[in-house]
């Protein structure tokens, strides 16, 4: 038996999983509307799409090729998440000491409020609930890359992880989100991430999905005094993705950086939505997102970095750049500041246009062709974030990975 959720869209959830509700996510979700571009954080992102499909929550298929998603030369700790589910058996987890892994259930999830209906909805019907704990002084031996893959007609799917990392530990995470080419899924995650004190930590995201795809991230990071954090979101493929990453400065002497690339053709859109609270004195941020856009794809890139009253000697920079590379294409950027400190040095920029005519002129003149002297052009553009990509294998497989897709030079 199925039962249709929240405010006449059509999303069936099998009975099953109604054991799975959270029931005060449940009750917040009935009150609450589908975004539209009414509301002025999706003014430019239209869900239209979402809510004229039936999506179906389906089990672990063991035979889905998640294994495409794995990285040549990569060695790691592997946690397989098929449609939105834990699958154990083909996950190989750390056994050293100071590492644990495990499940919540359901009843354990402490319901509070939610920022925005993708997060009610989340809480409401999450499909699992995973929880990576890195003990204190933890120095992690490999990365534990995280697999998302959803194989299935119509498939929801909806994971919630939580990962704490102790003080002086030290780990990195890698998360690979892909899909059945042939059919159409709706991914909605969460996830939670707590950097300890003086605790070092690398996130990098890689989408590649498809046209018939959808996938929302929303990420809230909570970083302890003196720690580093970076993630990187790399957006190779998808029909509609949007990324929202709330990273809170919680301690001084703390290093932040976020960095990500897009890269949506055809009519796919990526929206990038980031906030940075600086909340305590002498912390730094930095931000660097570029895009690259083609036929009548969509983008969007809304960051924000809020200065609190007590965060003095705040260091914070933000710098989104795009290049337009069909007379269709679309880019939406908004930066922004909110600064209630006196002495901190805050900046941000925005630029989108086309490629350089006389660049473009100058390597044909030496002999390249227009896609070769383009491609060239947009790998010197986008190598200023995969720079940020610290794991040479992930970086060499997010390369060619957009080589195969003909989008910078080899």
């Amino acid at each position: 038996m199925e039962e249709t959720i929240t405010n006449n869209q059509i999303i069936d959830i099998e009975r099953s999983v109604l054991s799975m509700v959270n029931v005060h996510a449940k009750a917040q979700l009935d009150q609450m509307q589908w975004p539209t571009t009414r509301d002025e954080e999706w003014k430019y992102t239209r869900t239209g799409r979402i809510t004229k499909e039936s999506w179906m929550v389906s089990p672990i298929q063991s035979n889905a090729p998640w294994q495409s998603l794995q990285i040549e030369n990569l060695d790691v700790y592997t946690i397989v998440i098929i449609n939105g589910q834990f699958y154990s058996q083909a996950s190989t987890l750390p056994t050293a000491a100071g590492i644990t892994i495990d499940t919540i259930a359901p009843q354990e999830r402490i319901a509070t409020s939610f920022g925005h209906f993708f997060e009610a909805l989340q809480a409401a019907y999450c499909t699992s609930h995973l929880r990576i704990v890195i003990a204190d002084k933890v120095q992690m031996d490999r990365p534990i890359h995280l697999i998302h893959f959803n194989d299935g007609q119509k498939v929801l799917s909806q994971p919630t992880l939580t990962i704490e990392v102790g003080a002086f530990a030290k780990a990195s995470f890698i998360e690979s989100f892909g899909s059945n080419s042939t059919e159409q899924s709706f991914g909605n995650r969460k996830l939670n991430i707590h950097v300890g004190e003086n605790a070092h930590v690398t996130f990098d995201k890689i989408q590649d999905l498809h046209d018939n795809d959808f996938l929302m991230n929303d990420d809230q990071v909570h970083i302890a005094k003196s720690a580093q954090f970076t993630i990187n979101t790399l957006t190779i493929d998808g029909g509609w993705t949007r990324n929202q990453l709330h990273i809170s400065l919680d301690g001084e002497n703390i290093e932040a950086s976020l960095n990500g690339c897009y890269l949506p053709r055809r009519n796919q859109l990526v929206d990038n939505h980031t906030k940075v609270d600086h909340r305590f004195a002498h912390c730094n941020s930095h931000e660097l997102y570029k895009g690259l856009l083609n036929d009548r794809s969509t983008g969007v890139f809304n960051g924000k970095v809020h200065v609190h009253l007590d965060a003095q000697k705040t260091n914070a920079y933000q710098q989104n750049a795009n290049i337009l590379l069909s007379d269709e294409a679309q880019m939406n950027s908004k930066p922004e500041l909110e600064i209630y400190a006196d002495d901190v040095k805050c900046s941000h920029g925005s630029t989108t246009g086309q490629l350089d005519d006389e660049a473009m002129f100058y390597l044909q003149s030496r002999g390249l062709s227009p896609d070769n002297a383009r491609r060239l052009l947009t790998t010197a553009f986008i190598n200023d974030v995969l720079n940020h990509v610290e794991n040479e294998a992930v970086r060499a497989h997010v390369i060619q990975r957009l080589e195969q897709e003909g989008l910078l030079y080899h």
